[in-house]
């Protein structure tokens, strides 16, 4: 199981990055031609090598860091219409998959007490 946790956490992960990035740059940038907001999936690439890893902390503070973009999701598929409405769907749609594999590894690689 955390085998399949693994594979499904890397891949909403990457997903996320990719998301990001067009959206910022391709799809439905703030400004035309993309704009600086695009920086905003660096900090996704940080947990990155530890998701693959299996390292358990990584999957901790990863499942902290995901719920920024849970948030700036909602808000902006609540302000944005259109494409931009779609885009933070996915994102919000990401974040809860990623957020619900860390959290779920976390938990069955946790040490007996």
């Amino acid at each position: 199981m955390p085998r399949v946790l693994t594979r499904i956490a890397t891949a909403s992960l990457a997903a996320l990055i990719v998301l990001c990035l067009a959206w910022e740059l391709w799809l439905a940038p703030l400004r035309p031609g993309g704009s600086l907001v695009a920086l905003k999936a660096l900090p996704l690439a940080l947990p990155l090598p530890g998701v693959l890893a299996g390292r358990r902390y990584t999957y901790q503070w990863s499942s902290l860091l995901i719920l920024a973009y849970f948030a700036e999701g909602a808000t902006r598929a609540w302000a944005e219409s259109g494409i931009g409405r779609t885009l933070a769907l996915a994102e919000v749609a990401l974040s809860l998959v990623f957020f619900a594999a860390a959290v779920s590894y976390a938990r069955l690689t946790r040490a007996s007490a």
